[in-house]
């Protein structure tokens, strides 16, 4: 996972249970919280009330299907020992995964890349002066986890520049946008320096990027004590939380997929460019510990600190330049074995009726040490849901659309395996394509949350008043209002917007293909380092493995409603109503400006052409189906239906990434992390002139007139018209 970890609420945590009374115990507690919200669940939508109180059985005997000590096994396997893209034992995990996909009785296959995806093979940081100091870059094994004792990737950023760099100290906050300009203001330059950055508020690639134009000759990463350490909380082993040797690695490409094969996939004869024709980063880029950090915030002084910069360690902060002299080095295989081997695994449970239309649900399989809850335990969810589903289908209980069990590899080193398998099956997923299920961080705490699409969210939010909580707090859905503060029963838990970041990007950022994720969270400082194991998931994030499971209770229970609907239940009046919460912004930006507001009244409109149009298809739809709908009308308005989302996907892409299509969500292009809403129209507001803005505006009115065309061909479609 290449997003900030959030900070949620720490929980307690209990001793593991035996595995047998884990399984037992949920699976008695089902029927109870079945009845529990039976009376108080909605129509399902795209389902006709006879079929709809079936597929609730059926969706039950999914949610029953995963089971605790099951996926505390298959995490024990694959996190036994670090597995980074493009080593052997990053290998071996896609050897796991297909022998029990295999096992499951699923059509198996290995989809392979070779992609550009140089390692480092060496990496120092020294202190200068009269007796050069080495500082020891390792995070040190913890007695009693055995993982932890096994060689570890070296403690440099992927896709760092290879070379050496050597200059004085410059601190630089977070290494924002806005953190340079107070340094102009402060007289400080940093070119020819080596910049200290705090991990946090954008992207690493971001701050990389932010350092080398600016003309710093290597970046030094760490992660404050005030975010994941010791301030938040005790640290491990004895508490989930960073230690002050912990480091946190991940990439600094700023891009997605392979940089050498932008926007297609990387399949043999394709054409490559050069390393030195993409936008990787040239500067090394070295992440490192906070007791590190501080070594070397110690001897810094020069410019006094604003005082927000001031860290969680006992020492005061100060900017610099110097005294103090870095030299920075790192170095790579690049030159001689920089193109390796990545593998997707893919499982097909063939849907009887419409098998040439796919439902996704996938999870990255690579890390950067043993990975227990990034992302080993989005793997085993999906494992778990796809168990789930082949025990249905071996009773008869086939889907009718194809299920698509994936795990991705490379997603660390910037979405590549999942990017190369999007751009190289391209036409089949436009064509058939339903939705993605994303995994990723599925189970590391006890709190619930959930994204995606607009569209989607309906859906989750069904399924989940289905599922039971594991903590015995009625059902997943009830929970989730607990814990997130929703009193009022006018308003819904929020979702996060898939602005990238993670391995829908492909599916929805690039082609327009409906997205929902989740996942249960709680207190953690293991993020990309060598303390994210089994025995710390074991200890802290999910003792009994019953959030593993209950992920898995979702995804089997989501997949299903999507595959079986008989009319696919997307609702586009919720999407088009989140659409209107985003206008006031853009009306701000234009304001600022000082540019005419008038665009926004033609956006607005246009959204309400949606609203309107998803409302009637609705209503035309819960019609249709109370009725008889033959299978020509429900093949026609599917069809149509699977072209609404895919209106908003622009086939030139953003002005500044070609690759992100769709302008609903894209990743803000200076932040990373943070989603930007109508990103054509908020980077014009941002960089561009009034004309440019006014034009990706009527790109966009024209847009949401399509989405609302395609629901009333939808409409026409269940009336038998044409």
């Amino acid at each position: 996972m290449d997003t900030t970890p959030q900070s949620i609420r720490p929980t307690m945590t209990r001793a593991p249970l035996s595995s047998r009374l884990i399984t037992t115990g949920l699976v008695l507690a089902m029927p109870a919280v079945a009845r529990l919200e039976a009376q108080s669940l909605p129509p399902m939508p795209g389902y006709a009330p006879a079929t709809a109180a079936a597929q609730r059985q059926l969706e039950q005997a999914a949610i029953a299907g995963p089971v605790a000590s099951r996926a505390r096994a298959h995490s024990a396997a694959l996190s036994k020992e670090p597995h980074v893209a493009g080593t052997p034992a990053q290998q071996r995990t896609a050897d796991y995964v297909m022998a029990q996909m295999k096992a499951m009785g699923l059509d198996t296959e290995l989809r392979s890349y070779a992609v550009w995806l140089p390692h480092a093979t060496a990496v120092s940081v020294t202190i200068l002066g009269s007796d050069p100091v080495a500082l020891d870059l390792t995070e040190p094994p913890v007695a009693g986890d055995a993982a932890t004792q096994l060689p570890q990737y070296l403690t440099v950023n992927g896709s760092s520049g290879a070379g050496v760099g050597e200059g004085e100290v410059v601190f630089v906050n977070f290494g924002l946008i806005e953190d340079y300009a107070t340094l102009d203001s402060l007289g400080v330059s940093v070119e020819g320096k080596v910049v200290l950055a705090r991990y946090g508020r954008s992207f690493r690639g971001i701050k990389a990027r932010e350092a080398q134009k600016r003309g710093a000759v290597a970046l030094l990463i760490y992660t404050d004590p005030l975010d994941d350490g010791f301030v938040t909380g005790d640290v491990y082993p004895e508490g989930p939380m960073r230690p002050l040797r912990g480091v946190q690695r991940g990439s600094v490409f700023n891009g997605t997929g392979d940089p050498l094969t932008p926007g297609y996939a990387s399949t043999p004869g394709a054409p490559r460019l050069t390393p030195e024709q993409t936008a990787l980063p040239r500067i090394p880029v070295v992440p490192i510990s906070a007791a590190n950090a501080q070594t070397i915030l110690a001897a810094v002084r020069g410019t006094d600190i604003p005082r927000s910069w001031q860290g969680g360690m006992a020492l005061r902060y100060h900017v610099g330049p110097g005294p103090v002299r870095l030299r920075v080095s790192v170095t790579t295989d690049a030159a001689t074995n920089g193109t390796k081997q990545i593998h997707n695994t893919l499982g097909y449970l063939r849907g009887t009726e419409f098998p040439e239309q796919y439902v996704y649900i996938g999870a990255h399989r690579d890390s950067w040490g043993p990975g227990a809850a990034d992302n080993i335990s989005g793997t085993v969810s999906v494992l778990e849901a796809a168990h789930a589903l082949t025990d249905l289908a071996r009773k008869g209980q086939r889907p009718k659309r194809t299920i698509v069990f994936a795990t991705w590899d490379a997603e660390e080193w910037g979405l590549m395996g999942s990017t190369e398998y999007v751009e190289d099956d391209s036409l089949r997923l436009q064509r058939g394509a339903v939705a993605y299920l994303n995994q990723d961080v599925s189970a590391q705490g006890s709190q619930f949350g959930g994204g995606g699409s607009p569209s989607m969210r309906a859906i989750l939010r069904d399924v989940v008043k289905s599922v039971p909580d594991p903590k015995g707090r009625g059902s997943v859905y009830q929970a989730w209002r607990q814990t997130s503060g929703t009193r009022a029963d006018s308003l819904e838990p929020t979702m996060g917007d898939p602005g990238g970041g993670s391995e829908f990007a492909g599916f929805y950022n690039h082609f327009g293909i409906p997205t929902a994720d989740w996942g249960f969270g709680g207190p953690a400082g293991t993020y990309h380092s060598a303390y994210d194991t089994f025995a710390w998931m074991e200890r802290f994030g999910d003792p009994e493995f019953l959030y593993h499971a209950t992920a898995g209770r979702i995804g089997a229970a989501f997949a299903l409603r999507l595959a079986n609907a008989e009319v696919l239940p997307y609702d586009y009046a919720e999407f088009a109503r989140t659409m209107r919460r985003y206008l006031a912004p853009v009306e701000r930006g234009l304001a600022q400006k000082g540019w005419s507001s008038a665009p926004v009244g033609s956006l607005a409109t246009a959204i309400t052409t949606l609203e309107r149009a998803a409302v009637a298809f609705a209503a035309a739809r819960d019609t249709a189906l109370a009725g008889t709908l033959s299978k020509a009308q429900r093949t026609a308005a599917n069809a149509a239906l699977l072209t609404v989302e895919r209106s908003f996907a622009r086939d030139r892409g953003l002005k500044s990434r070609p690759w992100y299509r769709t302008l609903i969500y894209a990743s803000d292009v200076d932040n990373g992390y943070s989603s930007m809403v109508f990103p054509g129209v908020n980077e014009a507001i941002r960089y561009g002139t009034e004309a440019e803005t006014q034009a990706e505006v009527a790109d966009l009115v024209s847009r949401f007139e399509a989405a609302a065309k395609a629901l009333d061909t939808a409409r026409a479609a269940l009336a038998g018209k044409r």
